[in-house]
């Protein structure tokens, strides 16, 4: 092994090894290329990694001198991955999609396989990478007794539907707005991220009313903002149909955009939403010939002069330049 490649893999170690104590071990460790981004959301630590097919592991003496109030939740993006625990516990089978809890005091053995089916990460490489957001909290943030995660710790679960799609979702938007983040929005994005946590595994665990009103109502209005962004383009998304979606009344709904929206009404944020939906789309090039009515109609925004008059005032130019702008280079300001 050249010492570039060494340095690569043991740099890499190095950074999975700060918030998940284990040893690695990789085939791939002669010729190691990975990817790896922390962001500190406060006590909550977001992991995006990328990587060729690799062994995470971590013994049982590793385990007693290991944080017994941390737990890592792992969402798999792509590639597939292998846990055995101990012999009390069958290997577990994880694919894209799923998620899984492990305590950060516990052994455990973690195979993790490029899939195949993953796309080459660059044309002159047959690479494949396994793909997986991470996320490392205290114990302690949950309002969920540790003995009750014990049933949960291990297991696979589907991130594809209800408050597992939820929880998925934000964590791989997270991830993309990274970059964009001001470091004061970083402890309250971080009790968002662990709220979704408890609110996921409260449900597994059939422990809902448990969770303190703060947790639930938190998690509930990242639920009505997956909602609504599922659905801009419904030019009849309303705050009724909203709270009917819910099972709430509207005043509750609008009590809610009032004390975590930062007091922005429900309608605004929608409108916000779908301009900024708008403003993305006519700056991209493959949705080029697509007309401007066209952008704003599948936006939620059926009027071209509602449009042209809320994307001016939003942006100080009209849809049109602001696209003509884009798409030559320039920029709008």
């Amino acid at each position: 092994m050249n010492a570039t490649a060494r340095e690569r893999f043991d740099h890499w170690r190095e950074l999975i090894g700060r918030t998940r104590a284990s040893e690695v071990a990789s085939a791939h460790a002669d010729d190691f290329r990975a990817e790896t981004r922390h962001l500190e959301l406060g006590p909550v630590t977001l992991l995006r990694t990328s990587f060729p097919s690799a062994r995470f592991w971590r013994t049982e003496r590793m385990a007693r001198r290991s944080d017994a109030g941390v737990h890592h939740l792992t969402l798999l993006l792509d590639g597939d991955m292998a846990l055995s625990r101990d012999t009390r516990h069958p290997t577990e089978a994880f694919a894209p999609g799923d998620l899984h809890l492990l305590d950060g005091s516990d052994p455990f053995d973690l195979r993790a396989f490029a899939s195949p089916s993953s796309p080459a990460t660059s044309p002159d490489r047959a690479e494949r990478r396994v793909e997986a957001v991470g996320v490392d909290f205290p114990t302690a943030l949950l309002p969920i007794p540790p003995q009750r995660l014990r049933t949960v710790l291990g297991r696979g679960f589907s991130g594809r539907e209800g408050t597992s799609a939820l929880l998925a979702d934000f964590l791989v938007g997270l991830d993309r707005q990274a970059a964009l983040l001001g470091p004061a929005e970083a402890p309250r994005l971080g009790a968002v991220v662990v709220d979704l946590i408890a609110a996921w595994l409260a449900r597994e665990l059939d422990a809902e009313t448990a969770l303190p009103d703060d947790t639930r109502r938190r998690a509930l209005v990242e639920n009505v903002h997956a909602f609504i962004r599922r659905n801009l383009h419904d030019p009849e998304l309303t705050p009724a149909s909203i709270a009917a979606a819910h099972h709430i009344s509207v005043s509750y709904l609008h009590r809610l955009f009032t004390q975590h929206s930062g007091g922005e009404t429900v309608a605004a944020w929608i409108r916000r939403r779908r301009l900024e939906r708008a403003h993305r789309d006519l700056a991209d090039p493959a949705l080029r010939t697509l007309p401007v009515h066209a952008v704003a109609t599948r936006c939620g925004i059926p009027s071209p002069s509602d449009f042209s008059r809320a994307f001016r005032t939003a942006y100080g130019l009209p849809p049109g330049e602001h696209r003509r702008l884009a798409l030559a280079g320039g920029t709008d300001g």
